[in-house]
């Protein structure tokens, strides 16, 4: 199953063009593409699925749907992207 993921965008970038931003999800951040939710900012929550923000969701709803999903195991692939990241190559 594929499931999008709320998270909360801590800041916008501009990369050659491209709209992209740091999301926070939980404790982990994650550079994102938000160029299907122009109307996005700094502050807003957005659904986030496969590294692309696909719509927006109030606070409420993000932190309501997060722990539904960090009780089903469904966050579990973050920490260990996480994980992998920390450790040398």
């Amino acid at each position: 199953m594929c499931l999008g993921i709320p998270g909360e965008i801590v800041e916008v970038l501009d990369h050659e063009g491209l709209r992209t931003g740091k999301v926070r999800f939980g404790g982990i951040t994650r550079e994102v593409c938000l160029e299907y939710v122009p109307q996005a900012a700094q502050g807003d929550y957005v659904v986030v699925h496969v590294g692309f923000a696909i719509s927006k969701v109030d606070r409420d709803e993000a932190e309501r749907t997060y722990r539904i999903l960090e009780e089903l195991g469904q966050t579990a692939e973050l920490a260990s992207d996480r994980e992998s990241m920390e450790k040398p190559p």
